[in-house]
Order: C-alpha cells, then sequence, then structure tokens
C-alpha cells in the first residue's frame, strides 16, 4: 500500500508526462488542452484515466491513445494503465489552462 506523499509523487509524475504529448495539429499539451478529464491511481497503481477529444471524430485519437498509454506505463509506480476515452462533457475551449490560451492566442 502507497503513502498519501508517494501516490502524490506518482500523480505528479503522471502529469508532468501527460505534459510531453501533444495533438500535431496543436501546440499544446493534452493535459494543458483539458483533454484529460480524470486521473485516477489507485494504491495498486493501476491509472485509471479519462480523457476526451478536440473532436469526436480526431483523426489522430490513436496515436494520442498510444502515446498517452506508452508514456504513462513508464513513470515509475504505475503497474497498468487503462484510458478510458469519453465525450461528456463534450470539450470546449474553456477547459484549457490559461497558458494553453495564452499560447494559442485566445488571451
Amino acid at each position: 500500500m502507497m503513502s498519501n506523499e508517494q501516490k502524490q509523487a506518482i500523480e505528479e509524475r503522471i502529469v508532468e508526462m501527460l505534459r510531453t504529448v501533444y495533438d500535431p495539429e496543436i501546440p499544446v499539451n493534452v493535459y494543458d488542452l483539458g483533454l484529460i478529464y480524470s486521473i485516477d491511481l489507485n494504491d495498486d497503481g493501476h491509472l485509471d484515466v479519462d480523457m476526451t477529444f478536440t473532436a469526436p471524430n480526431c483523426p489522430i485519437a490513436d496515436f494520442i491513445i498510444t502515446d498517452v498509454q506508452t508514456k504513462l506505463e513508464s513513470v515509475d509506480g504505475v503497474e497498468s494503465v487503462k484510458i478510458n476515452i469519453v465525450f461528456e462533457p463534450e470539450w470546449t475551449p474553456d477547459m484549457m489552462t490559461e497558458e494553453a490560451k495564452l499560447e494559442l492566442g485566445m488571451l
């Protein structure tokens, strides 16, 4: 069983790793775009991630999912990764971080 400190450290590494995944069409990472709806790490190191795309018919969805899966599986302390693709609630630009909006010239 992992301590709260261990879990928090792993979750911080998960977020750092998610910030290295980009939609090739947008110069902002999936985390700051607001595409990650939830990160749920249990005490056994199993990670559940709910994520979405800017559009349901995203042509590179498979590429992004594979990238997220591969990178998260490489995080120390993560034993397995399950990525759930959800479209509720629907993604909107309001879900982006201030940094992402700035990067895209929306502020």
